[in-house]
């Protein structure tokens, strides 16, 4: 059977698993902006990545949201050469998150991240900390306080949808890092394993957890503030062996795992004389498939149903 597309839809809304099926609103998290904390510490500790990476793991386990892997949201950062100061910006995170998909992405700001006692220090210690198994950290003693501030931007319109604060302040007070080899890596953090049990029994790590958790409950609670919407897939196929076949678009063009997408073959186009801009394609269906694994450029897929497929067939969504 021979179907007419308009050839000019663009991304308007968010992909069902499969067809009919409800799908959860997509999210991105950026690394989170901490250009206005008082940086007490020594090295290379990207506590904004961190972060970002400990509201990640919240939202996967509450599950209301389906969140965008790291891997995509590196791959676009770098190949679009988004500056670290632009990344609290709501206008770049429109762009960003159109480019990866999805519905709304959260980016927000540490406004607090230390001690009650703004005379805490490192002390002697320089360097690159890399890690804190050796021993004590700081000089004085002070309940630790933590304090994030977020925000869910619309990718349509860059409208600010919802805000949300996490505050988190240690139960008891103590060293900000003591001993316990947290070692380096995890998390995004540098030289301190964030996600480390190590880091989480200090009362540093203490009141972040807390921070985390609360902006995670209260993006969360915002879920029905974001406009449900439907990204259009639309990818060609790249390689098939068997029943397998290869997409050229993944997870970043918003292709996910157990997505059911149909396979057509491009008949024939109709161009604007004027132009040369293509107005319809004329389609004739060919398969289903079902997708089995997805990184950010490209997909794997099974057919369900159909013969014939081949290199070039255009895949989408319905």
């Amino acid at each position: 059977m021979r179907k007419i597309v308009c050839g000019s839809i663009l991304l308007a809304s968010l992909v069902a698993p499969a067809f009919g099926a409800p799908a959860k609103k997509r999210v991105a998290v950026m690394n989170f902006d901490f250009g206005t904390v008082h940086r007490w510490w020594s090295g290379d500790w990207d506590i904004g990545k961190g972060i970002a990476d400990m509201v990640v793991t919240e939202l996967v386990k509450e599950g209301t949201y389906s969140v965008i892997e790291r891997k995509a949201l590196d791959a676009v950062l770098a190949e679009q050469n988004f500056a670290n100061s632009n990344r609290a910006d709501a206008s770049t995170a429109s762009k960003i998150g159109k480019l990866l998909g999805v519905n709304v992405i959260l980016v927000g700001s540490i406004t607090q991240f230390g001690t009650e006692d703004k005379g805490f220090s490192l002390g002697g210690i320089g360097g690159k900390l890399g890690g804190f198994g050796g021993g004590k950290v700081g000089t004085s003693k002070g309940k630790a306080n933590v304090v994030i501030d977020a925000r869910l931007v619309d990718v349509n319109t860059g409208e600010i949808l919802a805000v949300a604060t996490g505050k988190g302040e240690s139960s008891r007070s103590g060293l900000l890092l003591a001993g316990g080899g947290a070692g380096g890596g995890g998390f995004g953090a540098g030289g301190i394993d964030m996600g480390s049990k190590n880091f989480q029994e200090t009362i540093i790590g203490e009141a972040t957890r807390q921070s985390v958790q609360g902006v995670a409950k209260e993006v969360v609670a915002s879920a029905g503030k974001i406009p449900t919407s439907k990204i259009e897939i639309r990818g060609l196929v790249a390689d098939v062996e068997g029943k397998t076949i290869i997409l050229n678009v993944g997870s970043s063009s918003g292709v996910q795992v157990g997505d059911h997408l149909k396979v057509v073959r491009v008949s024939r186009t109709v161009k604007d004389p004027a132009t040369g801009q293509v107005l319809r394609e004329i389609t004739e269906d060919v398969g289903e498939i079902e997708i089995t694994e997805a990184d950010a450029g490209s997909s794997t897929g099974s057919i369900v149903s159909g013969t014939g497929v081949k290199v070039g067939d255009v895949v989408r969504n319905e």
